[in-house]
């Protein structure tokens, strides 16, 4: 019997025909703030996921290819469409147009590669996610965005997890997983988010609680809303879901804003390692145990507004010794 991944158990809330909104999600994060310096122009993200409805006019500027390694239309390379929905759903959120109509993603001017490795059940080979890993390689990359798990550590998997990340600088986002119970000291781990190359991303509300279904362990970088998320889907429509499936694009798309943040700041092109560090210098500690929201909740502007902090921090100080 061949190995295969599922979709996490993500909650569909809502669909709809038509919206007109700013997610959000979008907003939580500060992504808005970002655009008048970045949209995540030239940045290349693989999402490896259900396909994409590659027609929906959110959507359709920025895919710029993909490939399907599903049995789906009796496995024709060339059609990566999404018959399921979770997919378009994770594309919205990270690269949805800004164009006054229906939804924005957090990186609207991102391109996207559909690289489908789970079918229209939302079940997928673990060699058809290798297989997918390398193609994302081989096109050259900037990020890849998995909001997929299983429960076997399969190495060659890890492997060429590993290639990507250390050998070719490209950043992996994964969905921490959904089998959580709520409590910190128990462990749920799903892989490939529980390798510790790839950036492992957990959902919390949006009264920044965190989310009861998260999985908690000690490979979680960081968190991102994962609660009653609205973007793209099926057939030009729109849906509302819940999951850390729904918290990873929100990082990826984040992470192709912060890119081109710091290629401008930098005068060059960061390492993985680099971005990794510059991504977590712009998050923000909720107070829950490191093993529910690793660094904090990625927060964009947090870095614009330190100076302020750091005044404030001193005025405070000032003002407490002085009272000795």
């Amino acid at each position: 019997m061949k190995l295969k991944m599922q979709l996490a158990n993500f909650q569909i809330l809502k669909q709809m025909k038509d919206v007109k909104e700013v997610p959000k999600g979008v907003k939580m994060i500060q992504a808005p703030a970002i655009w008048e310096n970045t949209q995540g122009e030239g940045v290349t993200i693989a999402i490896l996921d259900t396909g994409c409805d590659t027609s929906h006019v959110e959507l359709a500027s920025q895919i710029i290819g993909g490939k399907n390694f599903t049995t789906d239309d009796k496995a024709n390379p060339s059609i990566y469409q999404d018959y399921n929905g979770h997919g378009t759903h994770v594309a919205g959120t990270i690269a949805a147009a800004l164009n006054d109509s229906g939804v924005v993603g957090v990186a609207p001017k991102a391109n996207l590669l559909i690289v489908k490795v789970l079918d229209h059940q939302g079940s997928g080979e673990y060699d058809w996610i290798i297989s997918g890993i390398e193609y994302a390689i081989d096109q050259q990359v900037d990020i890849i965005s998995m909001s997929l798990g299983g429960p076997e550590d399969l190495p060659a998997l890890h492997q060429v997890i590993k290639k990507a990340v250390v050998e070719h600088d490209i950043s992996v986002v994964c969905a921490a997983g959904n089998e959580g119970d709520g409590k910190e000291q128990t462990r749920e781990q799903s892989y490939p988010a529980f390798y510790n190359e790839v950036i492992s991303v957990g959902a919390i509300d949006f009264n920044r609680q965190s989310s009861p279904f998260t999985n908690s362990n000690n490979q979680v970088d960081l968190v991102a809303p994962g609660e009653e998320i609205t973007s793209t889907y099926l057939n030009g429509s729109y849906a509302t879901l819940s999951g850390t499936s729904m918290a990873a694009p929100h990082v990826t798309g984040a992470l192709a804003l912060v890119k081109n943040l710091s290629t401008k700041q930098f005068e060059r092109e960061l390492t993985e390692v680099e971005l990794y560090a510059q991504l977590i210098k712009r998050t923000l500690p909720l107070g829950f145990s490191t093993k529910l929201e690793g660094n904090g909740l990625i927060y964009l502007t947090l870095i614009n507004n330190l100076p302020y902090s750091f005044k404030q921090l001193l005025v405070t100080a000032y003002t407490q010794l002085t009272q000795k």
